[in-house]
């Protein structure tokens, strides 16, 4: 089974950056789309961006501008470049990936990450 470890949250002041990161692991698959979720307290998640598998990125209003999706397909990585942060911008977030994987079978699904926290605060 495919995994993914998002990574780079922590805990940012207002106006700051961090940049998280998305890994798959495993054998014999290729990524189609990924994207980005995130989820604030009481909040439903939402998507914050996307990105195709060749490159091709679409975002949510109220990241656009701030946020840049990039992917480097030889390591199976996302990445999600987040600058003039704010309060707004404080929550868990996701990466998800549609991957096509064979071996014994093949398939097509999305993957999940457990999500990595992101707080901003002065």
């Amino acid at each position: 089974q495919v995994q993914l470890v998002e990574s780079g949250g922590g805990l940012v002041q207002p106006g700051g950056s961090l940049r998280l990161s998305c890994a798959a692991s495993g054998t014999s698959f290729r990524i189609n789309g990924m994207a980005w979720y995130r989820q604030a307290p009481g909040k439903e998640r939402e998507l914050v961006a996307f990105i195709t598998s060749s490159g091709m990125t679409n975002y949510a209003d109220s990241v656009k501008g701030r946020f840049t999706a990039s992917r480097d397909n030889a390591k199976n990585t996302m990445f999600l470049q987040m600058n003039s942060l704010n309060s707004e911008d404080t929550a868990a977030y996701y990466c998800k990936m549609n991957i096509l994987s064979w071996g014994s079978s093949v398939s097509t699904r999305d993957y999940w990450g457990r999500g990595t926290a992101v707080t901003v605060s002065s």
